[in-house]
């Protein structure tokens, strides 16, 4: 009996702890310094600007919210994270990001999800900028 027990309450615990994969980007360390007065960042100099640079796991979209901050975000889409085709970029309209193998698309001011089938944000890294110096970082 004590044995029909433990298999039951075993069985229980490892089909329970099935997570959804969704949203699970790889971790990669990032820690980046860019200095705004160089002419290589002239494309996010004002608000509403944004830019690619390489780090994170599939690349990192800046994207300038007001003269005084930024946010960050991985390229990496967060539907099915193990497909490889999935990579997000900024649209036309420079305010949403898309993936073009799924069709979720993103809002650049938080990243959060405006279309599916998406349904978590996009992985955002820390910043901080002292008015001539922006760090990525997580």
């Amino acid at each position: 009996m004590k044995n029909w027990l433990y298999i039951i309450i075993v069985s229980i615990l490892f089909t329970g702890c099935s997570k959804n994969e969704e949203g699970t980007i790889p971790l990669v360390r990032v820690d980046t310094t860019i200095y705004t007065s160089n002419p290589s960042f002239n494309t996010i100099s004002v608000p509403g600007t944004w830019m690619y640079i390489n780090g994170g796991s599939k690349g990192i979209i800046i994207y300038r919210i007001s003269n005084e901050e930024f946010k960050a975000y991985d390229r990496h889409c967060t539907f099915e994270p193990n497909n490889n085709c999935i990579l997000v970029s900024v649209d036309d309209t420079n305010i949403t990001g898309v993936d073009d193998c799924c069709g979720s698309t993103f809002i650049l001011t938080d990243g959060s999800v405006t279309k599916g089938p998406a349904t978590v944000p996009l992985k955002q890294y820390q910043t901080s900028f002292d008015g001539a110096v922006l760090r990525i970082f997580n």
